[in-house]
């Protein structure tokens, strides 16, 4: 058998239910909210009571040295206690496994929305006589109903009222919030009917036909292993999240800094609130600002290695590609990001300059180009440089431009840039290769 870095097997929906509840599996920070609507989940419960195919979930085990990311429980469930730490982590199935658990196992009504996208709570009913009827379309067997449980018409008359469980066995509906407690619920059902044999056979098919579905029901399961490297993280949740929004770098870094209680997205929201002050940076993307740390940490790694060990043959090398922005450290976070603050206001100055005359982001002709000069100011840390600084400055920037070099795959280039121009504008005979 070939080594991968993933299983797949099927596991009970009851049993994956409850590690939802006790907190054994959790989401990591960087999910978004659960946002299914009405529609949705009557139609993921009517697929589940028909032991149809809902596609498959995917956790990622926890535990392993790469990977730590801040969890939170799934929308509903209590907060955990903080020293609870999830086994696995929900990457994929997040709406399916929320709905699934809400509707069935929270005893609540459930927060989604309606076709307008209004706020409603519902509870999720099956029509008993509907669903074994096989000419019936199972979908609307499935309803919801207002969380006081009565149905009301224009007039605001109560149609139909489920709000006893007297009124549900007498209205022949069952709620699938005892779907899990069927038998007790069977119990009273049968009492209600005083044990009718005609009562007793029709709900044996009812527990033969949709409550054993739902008890037996197996979800598929891929389950990464916990040694995965957090970069295949990043690639895999965007590839099986093709519905939602991308996951970038920002976000699993944001996931990963909570877990030292570091709010990297608040961090960013005051740093943002600063850059945009200035037009010339309405454009500058959290991403863009992580690339260019990453490119000032991975310097400072080069360069303490080869202190370090002088005559080393393959020292780190500066990079700012995904793989090493997902590598960045706190530390080095904490360490950088405000010298680069500096260094992006060092940049607007040399934009404004005689040399550029730049003063707004839509007469950028390239934005990216925004991240190798300002780490490149950030590193000589001046204020003021000396008339020919400024030239070769200004003509490695021109020639980036006129060249075109900053409109495709960058990440090699900027990496490039940083040690090339550096060693330049400080008298080295090399010119940088943008430059050439």
């Amino acid at each position: 058998m070939p080594d991968t870095s993933y299983e797949s097997k099927n596991e009970e929906l009851p049993k994956i239910l409850e590690q939802v509840e006790d907190g054994s599996a959790q989401l990591p920070d960087f999910q978004r909210d659960w946002r299914w609507d009405d529609d949705r989940i009557r139609s993921l419960l009517a697929s589940i009571s028909l032991t149809y195919p809902v596609g498959a979930v995917m956790m990622l085990e926890t535990g392993g040295d790469s990977i730590q990311f801040k969890q939170r429980p799934i929308e509903g469930v209590p907060q955990p206690p903080s020293t609870k730490q999830a086994d696995r982590l929900i990457l994929d199935g997040q709406q399916r496994l929320t709905s699934l658990f809400q509707s069935l196992l929270l005893g609540e009504p459930v927060s989604t929305r309606d076709q307008r996208g209004k706020d409603i709570r519902r509870w999720y009913y099956i029509d008993m006589r509907m669903a074994l009827d096989p000419y019936a379309d199972r979908e609307d067997a499935i309803f919801s109903v207002h969380q006081d449980k009565v149905v009301r018409t224009f007039r605001n008359e109560i149609d139909k009222d489920y709000s006893t469980p007297e009124r549900e066995y007498e209205a022949m509906v069952f709620p699938l919030k005892e779907i899990f407690n069927a038998n007790e619920w069977r119990m009273e059902f049968e009492k209600f009917w005083e044990y009718s044999r005609e009562k007793i056979i029709f709900w044996n098919e009812f527990h033969k036909a949709v409550v054993n579905r739902f008890e037996q029901y197996l979800l598929p399961v891929i389950e990464l292993g916990k040694d995965i490297p957090k970069e295949a993280v990043c690639q895999v949740f965007e590839k099986v999240n093709t519905g939602g929004v991308t996951l970038n770098v920002f976000e699993l870094l944001t996931a990963t800094f909570a877990v030292d209680n570091f709010e990297l997205r608040n961090d960013w929201k005051e740093r943002e609130r600063q850059l945009k002050r200035r037009s010339l940076f309405r454009n500058v993307s959290n991403t863009d600002f992580l690339q260019a740390v990453t490119l000032l940490a991975t310097r400072e790694r080069q360069r303490q290695a080869q202190k370090a060990t002088p005559d080393m043959d393959r020292p780190p090398a500066i990079s700012c590609k995904r793989a090493d922005m997902l590598k960045l450290t706190l530390a080095e976070y904490q360490r950088w990001a405000d010298p680069l603050m500096r260094g992006l206001e060092r940049a607007a100055f040399f934009l404004h300059s005689k040399h550029i005359s730049i003063f707004d982001a839509k007469f950028l002709p390239y934005g990216s180009q925004l991240i190798p000069l300002a780490a490149i100011l950030t590193v000589l840390d001046r204020d003021n440089l000396s008339e020919g600084e400024q030239e070769k400055l200004a003509q490695w920037y021109w020639c980036g431009v006129f060249g075109e070099l900053y409109g495709g795959t960058t990440a090699g280039r900027f990496a490039d840039d940083l040690p090339e121009v550096v060693e330049w504008l400080g008298g080295g005979e090399e010119v940088p290769r943008t430059v050439r």
